[in-house]
């Protein structure tokens, strides 16, 4: 069997694909991950991986003055949309996606952390995202945006509107972290993010309980949903 590529972005090593990773190689995708800080890590031809999966982390991208290569980033993101190739950004990926479609991301004003269920739209229930009603998901942003044009709301919170997104039936767009590992492994997300949680007030030992609560019901929905995701992209 030929393998599908993955060519996943990432800018902090701890937030990986995480429960993402089984079914994509399930789906018959071999992985290759891109690091930030690793010297030339956005040279490739955006069109070309079968999938771009583009992953979370704790910078806004309208502080391209501090960090250069988000503009090339965002450059990358426009060329692969404009492809109609198969693309998920998940967090930080998601208002890249948005920003590479013409849309506005911004400082909501507040941090979301935590983990709560998102409100799906009925354009979200007839998706691959139905597998996750009424399941609680991570949220771990401080940062919005706009609808980009031509895209369909799928999911929000009291809090946050745009929770996630589709752009056709090849782009998906996801703010909150369906892909977290909410096993032991949470505990890179604790201490990599300590300062930020410190910062926000966030009561850690009731962060890290709840993931050790929902973390099983939250890895069973998120595999199932972009197990169907990936179906449909490839019925497509």
């Amino acid at each position: 069997m030929t393998l599908k590529s993955a060519l996943v972005i990432r800018h902090v090593h701890f937030e990986d694909l995480g429960t993402f990773a089984a079914p994509l190689r399930r789906a018959g995708y071999q992985i290759e991950y891109r690091d930030v800080g690793t010297e030339g890590f956005l040279d490739f031809a955006p069109e070309v991986p079968d999938l771009l999966v583009v992953l979370g982390g704790p910078l806004g991208i309208y502080e391209e003055l501090a960090y250069p290569f988000l503009v090339r980033e965002i450059d990358v993101l426009a060329t692969r949309l404009a492809s109609g190739r198969p693309t998920l950004g998940i967090c930080l990926g998601a208002q890249l996606i948005a920003r590479a479609s013409g849309a506005r991301v911004f400082p909501s004003g507040f941090k979301e952390i935590g983990f709560d269920p998102v409100s799906l739209s009925d354009a979200g229930r007839a998706s691959a995202l139905r597998h996750l009603d009424g399941v609680p998901m991570l949220h771990w942003h401080g940062d919005t945006f706009d609808l980009p044009a031509g895209a369909t709301l799928l999911a929000s919170t009291s809090s946050t509107v745009q929770q996630a997104f589709s752009i056709g039936s090849t782009v998906l767009g996801l703010q909150f972290h369906p892909e977290a590992d909410a096993g032991p492994a949470f505990e890179r997300w604790l201490v990599g993010h300590a300062c930020e949680l410190t910062a926000a007030k966030i009561d850690i030992v009731k962060l890290r309980r709840d993931a050790a609560d929902v973390g099983p019901a939250l890895a069973i929905a998120a595999d199932a949903m972009v197990t169907e995701w990936l179906e449909q992209v490839h019925a497509g």
